[in-house]
């Protein structure tokens, strides 16, 4: 594949388990950038599971276990929405240096890139793939019923999440993929940087 040049740095965000960080290690790998995470910049209560023997930390299992479904997308927004400074600042101090980066993250809210004049795209998918990739992924049917209760509520957050995100992106026409439609993670990197590459030239 032939590689354009893309104009800024890449920003791909979506919600959990759309495999955000296989496509932006991919994509930088593709066009020699760096690979950045969000989840590297602060801390957050994290996935509500772990492998045996190692035991979920007692703050995530309260975190999951007290909050409803509501106030999880409150509180999470609320602490990307504290991170949107420090990602402005990397951004920013990557431009002056002439240096482009892959930046992905649930972090990377829609509304948040757009005022910021950024090239973003976002990964999405079905609520039913998603909740088989969030079960695969905690060994699901391994767990206890208090495990379980947790993962399902970080379910919930998730398809939230999701549902919020693709509302930001349709109101305000934003390039979005859905990752069931591909098949690897080529034919997905090909089309993530053919639309940031399109994107980057409606913008100019």
């Amino acid at each position: 594949m032939k590689v354009k040049r893309i104009l800024q740095s890449i920003l791909i965000g979506g919600t959990s388990h759309t495999g955000k960080s296989t496509l932006a290690k991919k994509v930088a790998s593709i066009l020699g950038l760096e690979y950045l995470s969000t989840d590297s910049l602060a801390r957050h209560p994290g996935r509500p599971w772990k492998e045996k023997p190692e035991l979920i930390p007692p703050h995530v299992r309260e975190h999951y276990s007290l909050l409803t479904v509501d106030e999880l997308i409150s509180d999470v927004l609320n602490h990307y929405e504290k991170l949107w400074p420090l990602i402005d600042t990397i951004l920013k101090s990557n431009d002056v240096q002439g240096k482009r980066v892959v930046l992905e993250g649930s972090a990377l809210w829609p509304i948040s890139v757009k005022e910021h004049h950024l090239n973003g795209i976002w990964l999405t998918a079905s609520d039913g793939f998603l909740k088989g990739r969030i079960y695969s992924s905690s060994n699901y049917q391994e767990k206890t019923l208090e495990e379980q209760k947790l993962i399902d509520k970080f379910l919930a957050r998730t398809l939230r999440y999701n549902e919020i995100m693709m509302k930001q992106i349709h109101d305000y026409t934003l390039p979005y993929l859905n990752v069931e439609d591909f098949s690897n993670i080529d034919e997905l990197a090909d089309q993530c940087i053919e639309m940031l590459n399109l994107n980057s030239r409606n913008q100019v």
